[in-house]
């Protein structure tokens, strides 16, 4: 409603221009921000940003001309007020950036963003940026040709798209003007949040479609397309109300796992193992997300969780002719399903399924990337248990795994992704399906925890990392080695670990310690994990805990007594006396780890290190080879 009544008032908003130069010489690489001034008088173009030659896709590089503001303003009197942009005839791309970085959405977006820009160029297509963060790359001078630092709204952006377009867009005849293109898939999801309003103005939103990006996000459609393509998901409903929640789960059967829809970094996000924590959880959600529905999943336990990357052409339009996609990687997740996938290690290629099954979700990717019609990037979560691959979420745009992708294969992923959407074919650019890497590539997290002592560490489906790092070798073993000492994890080679494990988790620790005893590691465990290690026999020394008297395990810890810590909770919270010992581990700098496939994994990386320990290599000569 503002925005009609701006319109009908000629009210628009002009573009000053910050002089990175100082006003020493003229700024080649200014950038722009908005504010209202009552006239508007439109400066000359100039050489300086924006200017230059390249061939664009379909015609020729043209003469720089002054373009009115599609809703010019009368001249005020006596007034000079101007618009300081420079523009051009280049056809332009805008690719809409990140915005501020948060958990779940971070530096990841923002690799795509810059590499998107750099290929634009690439194609003759002027570049612009519109983002809100100076802290990024996507915002330095020189990765667009055009940088607005604007608030990433639907006013703000449409605002820049119609100055640039050099006229009002036509909802019928989206190519018309000089932007060609903006792109929404590579900034996380605050740009797709953006898409449908953009697309509605008539904005060429360029990649794929809105309604497929949208079908991908709702649960009613997005089940009927599984259900087309033939593929398994876990038993899930979708419930407005608390008792629709309760007759779901009750239908499902608990454990389940509850969130809001369109959501990104599993915000909200949570595991609900009964009646009493989900009429918690609902009465919450219901007021804060309104007339969004809550997603309800079954909680498939003890599961095998698996990202796979892709890249296609298809044309957004049924009719539009044929195309293809390529499997980007195939990553194993480290930690079980239930974790988030941002807080889980994970390794390209997978370290323990078969190739049976790795081609089986190759196979799958292929099938929902023709039925969503992809154009540009796709990422697919799937969990396999009892040999099932269950599909836990398809998302048609950049995933946080793309630049981890990009430096596990050497293949600028971001890029080609940017110049199929501008309308590349997969073929023209000589992308095809790529071997499995000789090497292997293990990513990992970086958490903020030693920031904010207390709080627990015990992670779920929310995410909570901040950063992330990247281990590579010939073996598992080594790469995840690598991995953990990039994330300021020690590991071990000598000293004491350790144990204390839920219930459930009894069983399966025992060949853990094994392993590690038989690396020379002591073991310490507290009573039912002792009982159960010395059962088994494993030589286990017993440690009190807090409230069994001292010496007990804080002791232990503060004095240096204790190298790593392996721990499945019981108990979540600051206030627990686990919570407690896994804060102090975190100030102690001792390495804590909370799943059984984490210290797995650890367990082979310390063997692995006492036997070869650990070389460097350029990452160039993994990818010669």
């Amino acid at each position: 409603i503002i925005r009609h009544i701006r319109d009908r008032q000629n009210i628009q908003p002009v573009y000053k221009l910050v002089d990175t130069c100082a006003a020493e010489f003229e700024a080649s690489t200014p950038y722009y921000y908005s504010t209202y001034e009552t006239p508007f008088a439109s400066l000359p173009s100039s050489s300086g940003r924006g200017q230059g030659e390249g061939t664009l896709i379909g015609q020729g590089a043209s003469a720089s001309t002054t373009r009115p503001h599609p809703n010019p303003l009368p001249a005020g009197e006596g007034t000079g007020t101007e618009d300081e942009i420079r523009l051009t005839d280049k056809a332009k791309v805008i690719i809409i950036g990140g915005g501020p970085n948060r958990i779940g959405q971070g530096i990841e977006f923002d690799y795509c963003c810059v590499h998107a820009a750099f290929a634009m160029r690439e194609l003759g297509y002027e570049s612009v940026m519109i983002n809100s963060n100076p802290e990024t790359v996507s915002t330095d001078y020189d990765t667009s040709d055009l940088l607005f630092f604007e608030p990433l709204t639907h006013e703000d952006v449409l605002n820049i798209c119609e100055r640039l377009n050099g006229k009002p867009f036509d909802k019928d005849a989206h190519s018309s003007g000089l932007v060609k293109g903006v792109i929404v898939q590579l900034g996380g999801q605050t740009p797709l949040n953006l898409a449908r309003g953009l697309h509605d103005a008539g904005v060429p939103i360029i990649g794929t479609s809105i309604d497929m990006l949208e079908a991908a996000g709702d649960r009613e459609k997005f089940r009927s397309l599984v259900e087309e393509v033939g593929l398994k998901q876990p038993q899930n409903g979708i419930a407005r109300s608390i008792d629709g929640a309760r007759k779901i789960a009750a239908e499902i059967g608990y454990p389940v796992l509850v969130r809001p829809s369109f959501v990104l970094g599993g915000r909200a996000m949570e595991i609900v193992s009964d009646e009493d924590q989900l009429n918690h959880y609902m009465a919450i959600a219901v007021k804060q997300e309104g007339d969004n529905p809550i997603l309800i999943d079954k909680f498939l336990d003890h599961a095998t969780e698996v990202d796979v990357d892709c890249i296609a052409d298809y044309s957004p339009l049924p009719s539009g002719g044929k195309g293809r996609s390529v499997i980007c990687g195939v990553m194993e997740h480290i930690e079980e399903a239930g974790i988030h996938s941002g807080d889980s290690a994970c390794a390209l290629p997978p370290y323990s399924l078969s190739k049976e099954m790795v081609q089986r979700l190759k196979e799958n990717t292929h099938k929902l990337a023709k039925a969503l019609r992809v154009r540009g990037l796709m990422n697919v979560q799937y969990a396999i248990k009892d040999n099932e691959i269950y599909l836990i979420e398809v998302n048609p745009r950049a995933s946080r795994t793309i630049p981890f992708v990009g430096k596990a294969t050497g293949i600028p992923w971001a890029s080609h992704a940017a110049k199929v959407m501008a309308g590349k074919s997969l073929d023209e650019l000589g992308v095809h399906e790529q071997p499995d890497p000789k090497h292997v590539s293990v990513k990992e997290v970086v958490f903020p925890f030693s920031k904010f002592p207390g709080v627990d560490i015990i992670l779920g489906p929310e995410m909570r990392s901040t950063g992330e790092v990247m281990g590579i070798d010939y073996d598992f073993a080594s790469a995840f080695a690598k991995s953990q000492i990039a994330a300021g994890a020690s590991l071990p080679t000598k000293g004491s670990v350790y144990i204390s494990v839920n219930a459930n988790d009894k069983k399966d620790v025992v060949e853990i310690a094994r392993q590690y005893e038989s690396c020379g590691l002591k073991i310490i465990a507290t009573g039912g994990t002792h009982d159960v290690l010395i059962k088994a026999g494993i030589k286990s020394e017993r440690i009190n805990k807090l409230a069994e008297g001292r010496p007990n395990i804080r002791d232990a810890i503060k004095n240096g007594q204790i190298q790593m810590i392996i721990n499945t909770p019981t108990k979540k919270g600051p206030a627990t006396d686990e919570g407690k010992i896994r804060s102090m581990a975190v100030s102690n700098k001792v390495t804590i780890l909370t799943t059984l496939t984490a210290a797995r994994a650890a367990g082979l990386a310390i063997a692995n290190l006492q036997k070869h320990g650990w070389s460097v290599r350029p990452l160039q000569d993994y990818h010669k080879a």
